[in-house]
């Protein structure tokens, strides 16, 4: 199965209007639609549309070059994975798996091949006769997905499927799901709003805001040469650190009262005001190069997370957060140096397009 969409929009009553979404996804392709956290952008109305929940307003939906716009969900030959753990309660594990094949009338001894053949490349295949209530979060999860599987569907929409589960899980998960639809023709499409799982599963990806297609490529390329500020932003996470700023023939200024000497990384840029952005990761309490701007903070807030530190600071009308490696304790009111490499700003223009991406080649 292929399926194109076509300058496809929707503005009905009953999901979030997309706008002229134009997208190919071949047969066997994995494609990421990546939004923001506070918004879907979209997300759900665009896998509604693809398995013909809704229909589009305007544009067209091609299934294998026919148009299939108006084709009822039925005859898509589609499954969806929910964020939450859609199981029948009391149905065993067996029963919720084969449940898709009995409604199509599959003799049965195909069906029991068919379930212990997915039970097992999903490791549930020792939860087959218990209730869903019995089995973990992760196994029910898998049940799910075991379900959606199991009928050869040709196109599998998992939306948010691992939001529910512990850390360890949805890594577990994501590593599984990576290696068991690249080996099918599958068309899967995977919506999160997790920036780090979206890179984790390392795929093409449209990045979504306000129900438009902000950004389409591979998820690594988005990451390093985001089109604009909001793209940055999305893909950010801990938080992008943005900062005013302004170029002169031999100067960098932040906030109003931070100076620096020009560095070579921003030699080239014309003189004029800039959105100077950069992650938390990369700020340091150690200079690592030449070409480092050093900034005098003070504590805010450190909070631990695992075996990371996020540390906001303060000082001159700058805001600066960090995220280190190890557990750092400070308290609040620490004075703290802090280096920001230039050669890992993004620039962008006073209206948020991308001038210059980091350098991705010196460390």
């Amino acid at each position: 199965m292929s399926i194109v969409f076509k300058n496809v929009s929707y503005n009905g009553d009953s999901s979030e209007p997309v706008n002229d979404i134009s997208m190919d996804l071949p047969s066997g392709s994995f494609t990421i639609l990546l939004s923001g956290r506070s918004d879907d952008a979209g997300k759900a109305t665009i896998c509604k549309l693809l398995l013909g929940i809704i229909q589009p307003t305007s544009g067209t939906i091609l299934i294998d070059g026919k148009d299939a716009s108006d084709l009822p969900t039925q005859k898509r030959n589609a499954a969806m994975v929910h964020q939450e753990f859609i199981n029948y309660p009391h149905l065993t594990v067996y029963e919720n798996i084969a449940s898709p094949l009995r409604v199509l009338k599959i003799p049965k001894p195909q069906i029991r091949r068919a379930v212990y053949d997915i039970a097992k490349k999903l490791r549930i295949e020792s939860c087959l006769n218990r209730l869903p209530s019995e089995i973990s979060g992760g196994q029910q999860q898998r049940t799910a997905l075991a379900r959606a599987l199991i009928k050869d569907a040709k196109l599998v929409c998992l939306y948010e499927p691992l939001v529910n589960l512990d850390y360890k899980l949805r890594e577990e998960l994501r590593n599984e799901l990576k290696h068991l639809f690249r080996s099918t023709n599958t068309v899967c499409v995977y919506a999160t709003a997790e920036p780090n799982e979206a890179l984790q599963l390392g795929s093409q990806a449209l990045l979504m805001h306000e129900g438009k297609i902000l950004q389409a490529s591979d998820i690594a390329e988005i990451y390093r040469k985001p089109i604009n500020l909001t793209a940055a932003q999305i893909l950010s996470d801990p938080p992008l650190n943005i900062l005013e700023g302004e170029i002169t023939p031999h100067e960098i200024l932040l906030g109003e009262t931070q100076r620096f000497p020009k560095t070579r990384m921003l030699e080239q840029l014309p003189a004029g005001k800039y959105i100077l952005a950069i992650r938390p990761s990369h700020v340091s309490l150690v200079p690592t190069n030449d070409d480092d701007l050093e900034i005098s903070m003070c504590v805010n807030i450190a909070e631990i997370s695992g075996s990371e530190t996020l540390i906001h600071t303060v000082g001159n009308n700058i805001n600066l957060l960090m995220n280190l490696s190890g557990v750092h304790d400070y308290s609040p009111d620490t004075k703290l140096k802090v280096y920001i490499p230039s050669h890992k700003l993004f620039v962008f223009s006073a209206t948020g397009k991308l001038v210059q991406a980091p350098d991705v080649n010196l460390k």
